[in-house]
């Protein structure tokens, strides 16, 4: 089952001018990847590309935003209690979903691992039947340590199985060739600065501030829920450490959604909250996933944006942080030193530290010179990464494979 949405550009669709997209995702929810798609839809779109985003999600509610391309959403079982049954059969439907569409694209780009071994099956099925296949590109955002073996198995494949393969910084580049033999190729990652650079009313931001509890607080915000590949026992820990030693902050975290199931570390998290003198909804607000109109408000309406990863592929919500000119605090992995210096553009404390986590905030806090060095240029940063630019490389990649072909 399938629903369609007609974008902007679906009365414009060019016949033979450029090779027709597909953009797949394994969701309609604002986690990483499903932004990252829409976006780069979206840009591709409006360099005059025929371009269609497929999602697996419930065709009667559709993604979390509107979207200006062409879609089709194909929907998710309902079946499966562990993720070792879920994987499986979600595979098959996007499969099942792709087949009916097999012969309207020449590309098919999947964004993960679900996605992109569902296309693989079609793809497949093409060159077995002797019929003319499309060309299968994933990006790989990021390797997870994932220890449901359906995922490791689908995480393995989805790389070695594309036609090629796409990363959006140069540590995933190496990383893919020492542990897969995979050669893939660096694509830049964008964001919408002037989105998020959008200033709110005195107004909005004192309604926003109260709702958290921060009216006379500092407000420190992160975004992506509560996961361990966040680090999101070592920041509430530091928030601890933090007001313990005589500050007075608030952590609003957004998002949440996952196709993992991370209910254990977030209980663990919870029941961790008095032994650091963290509380619930007084210290700590969890906000869940908030309208997509809203959120540029919460960068505006914050003091300070904590973001101490353990793992990324690049960290999209970094860019649109700094395109809000809010003073970043993140973790000092190595894929975030390929855009941001320590203490010109962020803050890069210890990985897995609370204590170094619990320093840093304390400097964004009290260093007005440090947090006024920090927006400014985490500001020109987030302006040298636009979805225009990203999507011009991604043509030039995909104009290049066909003419290959």
């Amino acid at each position: 089952m399938t629903s369609e949405n007609v974008g902007r550009v679906a009365t414009e669709r060019r016949s033979g001018s450029g090779p027709r997209i597909a953009l797949t995702t394994y969701s309609v929810k604002p986690r990483g990847g499903v932004v990252h798609t829409l976006e780069l839809a979206e840009a591709l779109a409006d360099l005059g590309a025929d371009v269609t985003v497929i999602a697996m999600g419930d065709p009667d509610v559709g993604f979390f935003r509107e979207v200006g391309v062409p879609t089709h959403i194909v929907q998710a079982p309902s079946g499966g209690r562990t993720l070792d049954e879920r994987v499986p059969l979600w595979i098959a439907a996007m499969a099942e979903g792709l087949e009916s569409m097999r012969d309207d694209f020449d590309i098919v780009h999947s964004q993960d691992c679900i996605s992109a071994r569902a296309a693989a099956r079609v793809r497949d099925g093409q060159i077995r039947r002797g019929e003319t296949a499309f060309e299968l590109i994933r990006t790989v955002h990021h390797v997870d340590d994932f220890t449901t073996q359906s995922l490791m198995d689908c995480q393995k494949r989805a790389i070695l199985e594309p036609d090629r393969v796409l990363v959006v910084s140069q540590i995933w580049r190496r990383l893919l060739q020492a542990d897969y033999g995979v050669d893939a190729e660096v694509v830049a990652n964008g964001v919408r600065a002037d989105r998020f650079a959008r200033p709110i009313s005195a107004e909005r931001r004192a309604e926003l501030r109260s709702r958290v509890g921060a009216t006379d607080r500092f407000l420190f915000l992160t975004i992506g829920g509560i996961e361990p590949r966040k680090g999101s026992t070592f920041l509430v820990d530091a928030l601890g450490r933090h007001n313990a030693a005589g500050h007075d902050a608030v952590l609003a975290v957004i998002g949440g959604h996952s196709f993992q199931d991370y209910r254990p570390y977030r209980e663990s998290v919870f029941d961790s909250l008095a032994t650091h003198g963290v509380r619930l909804d007084e210290d700590l607000y969890l906000l869940g996933t908030v309208d997509d109109d809203e959120l540029p408000d919460w960068f505006q309406a914050a003091d300070a944006f904590v973001f101490p990863s353990l793992k990324e592929g690049w960290g999209l919500v970094v860019l649109e942080a700094m395109g809000a000119g809010l003073p970043v605090l993140t973790s000092d992995i190595e894929v975030f030193h390929e855009f941001l210096e320590h203490g010109v553009s962020a803050l890069m404390t210890a990985v897995g530290d609370a204590a170094s986590i619990a320093d840093g905030m304390a400097l964004l806090q009290n260093d007005r010179d440090l947090v006024r060095r920090l927006a400014s240029n985490g500001v020109l940063v987030a302006t040298q990464y636009s979805w225009e630019a990203s999507a011009r490389q991604h043509l030039e990649m995909y104009q290049a494979g066909v003419r290959a072909v």
